[in-house]
């Protein structure tokens, strides 16, 4: 089966300085157990990351350049 990609980029977001909770979880709620949930965000969200685990994704943090990392989550067991 294929792995879908859904890419959210709460960067202007953060910018902005609001809370993209609704918006991510908004996401996370519309992902199929296959898919792969790329979030771009200014910072290591440390917080949702427990969040993520707790709903049963497992994450990787990669710190592109600063301001700018991208994590992926990818539902345990997939």
């Amino acid at each position: 089966m294929e792995n879908n990609i859904v890419e959210l980029d709460v960067r202007p977001i953060l910018k902005e300085k609001r809370e993209p909770f609704a918006q991510i979880m908004e996401a996370v709620s519309s992902l199929k157990p296959t898919d792969i949930f790329k979030l771009h965000a200014t910072f290591n969200p440390v917080p949702l990351l427990s969040v993520m685990k707790a709903k049963g994704y497992d994450s990787e943090v990669e710190e592109v350049e600063p301001e700018h990392f991208i994590i992926t989550f990818t539902k345990k067991g997939e």
